[in-house]
C-alpha cells in the first residue's frame, strides 16, 4: 500500500502543467477554418462576406506572415490566430511614400519600395510587390489598392521607364 502522502510522479507533472499560464508551450497548432482573404481585399468565412466595416478593418491590420509556420498568413487578435487561405497577396499597400522610399502596408507597417519586385497581378493587372524581407528572403507579395496604384502610376516620368524613388531615378522591370 502507498503512502497517502507521496504523490505518484505523474501528478507531480499534470499538477505543473495545469498551472502553466495559456500558450506556456507556444500557440495552439494552426488550423484552416474557411477564412479567406480575396485578391480585391474583401474577407469571407465559410463563403459569407463580412458586411461589418468594423470587423474588417480589425482583421485588415491584423494579419501576420509566420515564416516559422510553413510561411502562413494568420490574422491574430490577442490570443486568438486564425490561419487565413490568401488568395493573392496577405498584404495590401496602401499608401507610397516616394520621398522617403517607403510603402505603407495594410498591417500599419512600412516597407522600403522595391521597385525590382514590381509585377502585374494575373487575376486582374494591379501591381504587386515584394516587402517584408526581414520575414522572407525572397518578400512577401503585397497588392497595390487603387489608391496608392494611381499615385504610383503618376509619379512614372514620361518615358514610362522610370520612377523617382527617395531621390533617385529608379528604372521599372517589364510589367
Amino acid at each position: 500500500m502507498s503512502d497517502p502522502q507521496t504523490k505518484p510522479a505523474d501528478l507531480d507533472h499534470a499538477i505543473e502543467e495545469a498551472n502553466q499560464p495559456p500558450f506556456a508551450k507556444g500557440p495552439p497548432p494552426l488550423s484552416s477554418f474557411d477564412l479567406v482573404l480575396h485578391h480585391d481585399g474583401s474577407w469571407t468565412h465559410e463563403g459569407q462576406a463580412f458586411r461589418n466595416q468594423r470587423l474588417r478593418d480589425k482583421f485588415d491590420v491584423s494579419v501576420r506572415y509566420l515564416p516559422e509556420e510553413g510561411g502562413v498568413h494568420v490574422v491574430q487578435i490577442g490570443r486568438f490566430r486564425g490561419l487565413v487561405d490568401v488568395e493573392e497577396a496577405g498584404f495590401f499597400v496602401e499608401d507610397i511614400d516616394l520621398a522617403r522610399g517607403n510603402v505603407k502596408l495594410s498591417d500599419l507597417g512600412e516597407a522600403a519600395m522595391d521597385v525590382a519586385s514590381l509585377t502585374t497581378s494575373p487575376i486582374d493587372g494591379a501591381l504587386l510587390c515584394r516587402v517584408k524581407h526581414d520575414l522572407e528572403p525572397k518578400g512577401v507579395l503585397a497588392r497595390f489598392t487603387h489608391r496608392a496604384q494611381s499615385e504610383f502610376m503618376n509619379a512614372v516620368d514620361d518615358s514610362g521607364e522610370t520612377i523617382e524613388v527617395a531621390g533617385k531615378q529608379v528604372a521599372l522591370p517589364a510589367l
